[in-house]
């Protein structure tokens, strides 16, 4: 005898679809088991992707931030040469100026303009030639006053420094706008 036959016919209905149940129970599990699995490594393959792609822009973003910072700092450079040389030649005007000033006060040095011997407008022509003692040849010139003399020169240093500043500030404008 076999042990279907010893269950009720009833109730056999009711264990193989019970059994049947069971059977479909366990493989809808393990099917979701598995399709829990692809989606699982489908995820993680997809998070792997968005790591790496993560990872690649901030490399590509610091390369940037290097290159960049590179061309901060060659500009920098470039603008302190170009500073140091300005300085310099603000020095050296103001000690040439200081010196020539310095020998206009001890009358080393004489400041003289030219005049115009034709001009009759004057009312006071003067000889294009020497005076007998004299040992300047050529044209007319006329000494100024030494203090009159120290004002021209203080001109001249402040538009000296002008310039030599004017040429600085072109010199900064051209270096930042300049891309390299």
């Amino acid at each position: 005898m076999r042990l279907v036959d010893l269950i009720p016919a009833p109730y056999r209905v009711l264990v193989v679809g019970s059994l049947l149940v069971a059977v479909a129970g366990s493989a809808a599990a393990l099917a979701w088991q598995v399709q829990a699995w692809r989606y699982g490594k489908q995820l993680a393959e997809q998070a792997q992707l968005h790591t790496d792609t993560l990872n690649q822009l901030a490399l590509a973003s610091a390369a940037q931030q290097r290159a960049e910072q590179d061309k901060r700092l060659a500009l920098e450079q470039r603008l302190s040469v170009s500073e140091q040389n300005h300085y310099r030649a603000l020095s050296d005007a103001q000690r040439d100026q200081g010196r020539l000033r310095d020998r206009l006060a001890t009358a080393d040095v004489r400041l003289s303009v030219l005049l115009d011997a034709t001009d009759s407008a004057s009312g006071c022509a003067m000889s294009a030639t020497t005076a007998p003692g004299g040992v300047v040849h050529g044209p007319t010139r006329a000494q100024l006053d030494p203090a009159h003399a120290q004002r021209i020169i203080g001109i001249t240093d402040a538009g000296d420094q002008g310039l030599i500043a004017l040429a600085a500030c072109q010199a900064y404008a051209k270096e930042v706008s300049t891309p390299k």
